[in-house]
């Protein structure tokens, strides 16, 4: 037999594509640290201008990849405290941090474009962590600073870690495990074909989320991630993507000239692709026709070594079979 099974993908996920658990955890306990010593410091300081650390990212999520080299973490700070000029939150940030984490250098908080990266010299694995602009809202929603245009984006990590833990609840792990299958070809791309491919996590994480809400079946890998490039072969990212948790369809902005709309599920009027232009979706277009070519080729090779080289196209050499 010389198709590439669902058994075959298992294997190949789990012994190339996802992040150990005993890893994972050590990367938890790295942020929880974090989160600790800046509970102390509220603890002692009431008044403190950072009000909560959440864990958010892929490893937050469940969808890391073994290849992770950095965590994510958003702290919320009491948005009447924070500098007014957006050149100074990131600094200002950085100051904040190091006040609550006494035993680290001064040099450890580096300043970034939209996040401060915290750096772990021992483990070599930094944080970032992004600034939340916080005025006390329930539900932990608060305002992102967007890069490169200053706007504030309306976000909550509780709820976007909800709403995905609700499909892994009703879909099982296969919704996970075809996250980072996806996340692992979107690497495959860009190390074999184009470095600057533009496919970002949230974005595949809807998508997921999209099909699966709309009767895709997961339980087959290869039919699955056939399904998943069909979609955007056939002009799937040139409709509305939207979703109902926390706000209904009629909260949607009107049609805009974004050439993708992919919709925040925590805020219906932030487009979670809007900077993509046309040429980003047709680049995620093509890679997408060319996976599908490679798993269709793969589907009726005549040798199990054929079938193998057709799924190195859209996993890279790592892939065994």
């Amino acid at each position: 037999m010389t198709q590439i099974t669902h058994r075959d993908i298992q294997a190949f996920a789990d012994n190339r594509v996802n992040l150990p658990k005993a890893q994972a955890d050590t990367h938890r306990a790295q942020v929880r640290g974090l989160r600790e010593r800046l509970e102390r410091k509220i603890d002692d300081d009431p008044s403190f201008d950072l009000v909560k650390m959440l864990h958010s990212g892929s490893v937050a999520k469940g969808t890391a990849l073994r290849t992770v080299n950095d965590l994510d973490v958003a702290v919320y700070v009491s948005a009447a405290s924070a500098p007014t000029r957006d050149a100074d939150l990131q600094p200002w940030l950085a100051d904040r941090l190091e006040e609550a984490n006494p035993n680290m250098k001064s040099d450890q908080f580096v300043p970034q474009e939209h996040c401060v990266k915290v750096e772990f010299r021992g483990s070599g694995l930094d944080v970032d962590v992004v600034p939340v602009l916080y005025e006390g809202d329930e539900n932990d929603c608060g305002y992102l600073v967007r890069k490169h245009t200053g706007v504030r984006v309306l976000t909550s990590i509780p709820l976007h870690l909800a709403f995905l833990r609700s499909r892994k609840d009703t879909y099982g792990q296969d919704f996970a495990q075809l996250i980072r299958l996806v996340k692992w070809w979107r690497k495959t791309e860009r190390d074999q074909n184009d470095p600057d491919f533009r496919f970002k996590s949230f974005a595949i994480e809807l998508l997921w989320a999209h099909l699966a809400d709309g009767g895709t079946p997961l339980g087959d890998f290869p039919t699955a991630l056939e399904d998943f490039f069909t979609f955007i072969v056939k002009g799937g990212l040139a409709t509305r993507i939207a979703f109902t948790d926390y706000h209904t369809l009629s909260e949607l902005p009107a049609r805009s000239s974004d050439a993708i709309e992919i919709f925040d599920p925590v805020n219906p009027k932030n487009n979670a692709t809007g900077s993509y232009s046309v040429g980003d979706r047709q680049r995620i277009e093509d890679a997408a026709h060319r996976a599908l070519d490679a798993l269709g080729e793969a589907r009726y090779a005549t040798t199990k070594g054929d079938a193998v080289e057709c799924w190195q196209d859209v996993f890279g050499p790592s892939f065994r079979g």
